[in-house]
């Protein structure tokens, strides 16, 4: 359902795209999760720009008064962007131990069903039938 998923140098941050389970056996569900350990909701931004999800993680200035003896964990921003296919819809997104979770679905296509009249041309029997838009030689 993802056409592609752009390419990040580093590749952070690491992320995880699973086909979810519809138990009606309705629509496709996808969800994207990012592991974003370190962010807050306020520090995350997700836009949908025509077809493409960009996911956007930048932390605020810490203060100065902080000295760390290690520093391991990063606090670097980021930019995650995926292209998504024709009719992909996002449902919603949450943040949960770390995780950012963004669930997609496609709707399944309407039946459309039309029904075809059929008309009767000339007196019935005498007329030959039309094929491909010309009559037939008998």
């Amino acid at each position: 359902m993802l056409d592609r998923v752009a390419k990040n140098a580093d590749g952070y941050p690491p992320y995880n795209i699973e086909q979810l389970r519809d138990p009606n056996g309705g629509e496709s569900r996808l969800r994207i999760t990012l592991a974003v350990a370190g962010f807050g909701m306020d520090d995350l931004q997700i836009t949908q720009e025509d077809n493409q999800l960009v996911i956007r993680g930048r932390q605020k200035e810490e203060a100065a008064e902080r000295v760390f003896l290690h520093r391991g964990i990063a606090a670097r921003q980021f930019q995650r962007a995926f292209v998504l296919a024709e009719g992909i819809e996002v449902e919603g997104a949450w943040l949960d131990n770390g995780l950012l979770h963004i669930d997609l679905r496609r709707p399944q296509p309407e039946s459309r069903v039309k029904t075809i009249r059929i008309a009767a041309r000339g007196n019935g029997a005498s007329q030959k039938p039309i094929v491909e838009g010309r009559a037939e030689n008998g």
